[in-house]
């Protein structure tokens, strides 16, 4: 759901945020993208993200090429490159003519500070405990945090137990979003993610990011792969430590409308 703060200024609460995110009494949505003037003369806009459970966080890569495409049909700018600060950076949004998103996501952060997550030095493979298993994952900063787990099938992946189990864990004190990662060959993997704040979501694109920083550090991924989600795919490319993440894919719009607040 995408609100045009700029021509309607409104500030929303924790409460009315859960309320319209509620899909049996509200709108329903997974995030809330607010778009708000620039904070900086050289930028276009700036875009804040809010989850179902009315808690801001600080990136979200599907949200992206939302924002994109509502701020050229909504009139709000006819370019096709466009520039916006998050709460986590500034990211470049690029409208194809083909009509995809393009969105620089920046390079992805493997210091466990950045997610934040305890350990004792950045590596390619993390141990961690839960439930009284011993999972290998990888930890990388995309803006926000994601934990990627290597599994041989995503059909049976235990997504609603182990999800929720290492979001809450306590070695991520600020939560994390936890991806399930499949790989079918170099260039193809599939992939859920359980997101912080609102549980398995349909797509997940810092997620698809992570995944495939993830993949290419451990050997598996070629620097361009189509990731698959359940809502869909994207393409993703990462040249390697040093580069930026750059992610491809659609954005549809499915309704506009009017409440009352």
């Amino acid at each position: 759901m995408v609100l045009d703060l700029i021509s309607q200024p409104i500030q929303l609460s924790k409460d009315q945020i859960r309320k319209l995110a509620d899909r049996h009494f509200g709108i329903g949505f997974d995030q809330l993208l607010v778009v708000e003037p620039p904070y900086q003369p050289d930028l276009d806009f700036h875009y804040r993200i809010f989850n179902a459970d009315g808690g801001e966080v600080e990136q979200c890569g599907n949200g992206a090429r939302c924002f994109a495409k509502f701020v050229r049909e909504a009139g709000l700018t006819a370019k096709n490159r466009i520039k916006v600060s998050t709460k986590s950076g500034n990211i470049e949004l690029v409208v194809e003519p083909n009509g995809l998103v393009t969105v620089d996501m920046g390079q992805p952060n493997f210091l466990p500070e950045s997610l934040p997550f305890t350990a004792e030095e950045p590596a390619i493979h993390y141990p961690l405990e839960v439930d009284d298993k011993n999972l290998e994952v990888g930890a990388i900063s995309m803006g926000n945090p994601h934990c990627v787990l290597l599994v041989d099938n995503i059909e049976n992946a235990p997504v609603e137990t182990l999800g929720p189990a290492i979001c809450h864990h306590q070695r991520f004190p600020n939560q994390v979003n936890v991806g399930f990662l499949q790989v079918v060959d170099r260039r193809y993997a599939r992939l859920r993610v359980f997101e912080r704040g609102s549980g398995e979501t349909l797509a997940c694109g810092t997620g698809a990011c992570a995944a495939m920083v993830a993949g290419r550090r451990w050997g598996m991924l070629d620097r361009k792969a189509k990731i698959r989600l359940p809502g869909g795919h994207l393409f993703i490319r990462w040249d390697g430590e040093g580069h930026p993440v750059k992610m491809t894919g659609p954005a549809v719009t499915v309704f506009e409308g009017q409440i009352e607040i």
